[in-house]
């Protein structure tokens, strides 16, 4: 049992008002968490690096080849440890998170220690960017209109990479994001008859588009 048990509606901080309804929910795929907020590829390719380097110089400066090996993979559980503390870290809050598109909101409900709810009404919403990897798996990231802001240690890991200075907070590692921006979009359109110029950001060259359903329906 968690306290999450407890939501009296899965994934939101409170029963639904009158004439608001679910339209999608989600979480995000661990694996994909893990590769991209958690970056565990690159932080095992520095200890792999780090590792190969270890036992070489070793080498270099006369030591046997094997003792020099066994020197090395005496410290290497240790570097198993950190990925594997990313991994886990990934898993815990993929096993938390839960996202909710209404027809008003978008929702962010996530944390293991201390679960927090991040509502964001469709009125405060500039624009959307959608990035797929091939696999499908994507991030749907959401601007908001000033002076509204998030701080990034508040929404972290759920916040768009490299948007420091105006954190965007994110739908990530989502296994089907085109589905996800389909009905954001759709939800938008009905409920803020601006959010027809928003657009959305497509991963590799291709250029951006408006955000219709039927546009992301394609990406």
């Amino acid at each position: 049992m968690s306290e999450h048990d407890f939501e009296p509606v899965r994934g939101l901080p409170g029963v639904l008002p009158d004439g608001e309804t679910i339209l999608w929910q989600g979480e995000p795929r661990w694996f994909d968490l893990a590769t991209e907020a958690f970056h565990i590829r690159a932080v095992a390719a520095y200890f792999g690096a780090m590792l190969s380097w270890r036992t070489v110089d070793a080498i270099v400066h006369g030591q046997a080849a094997s003792t020099a090996v066994m020197a090395t993979l005496s410290v290497a559980p240790l570097a198993a440890a950190g990925v594997g503390l990313l991994a886990g870290m990934a898993w815990l809050n993929s096993r938390t998170t839960v996202y909710t598109i209404t027809n008003k909101r978008v929702v962010l409900r996530f944390g293991a220690a201390v679960s927090k709810a991040i509502n964001i009404p469709f009125t405060i919403i500039e624009s959307a960017a959608l990035k797929v990897a091939q696999n499908g798996a994507g991030d749907l990231a959401l601007t908001l209109k000033a002076p509204n802001r998030l701080a990034l240690l508040h929404i972290w890991p759920h916040a768009r990479p490299w948007r420091l200075g105006t954190p965007q907070p994110t739908l990530r590692a989502l296994p089907n994001a085109s589905a996800a921006a389909a009905v954001l979009a759709s939800a938008m359109q009905a409920e803020v008859p601006i959010a027809l110029t928003r657009t959305v950001e497509f991963a590799g060259t291709a250029p951006a588009r408006p955000l219709t359903p039927s546009t992301v329906a394609l990406a």
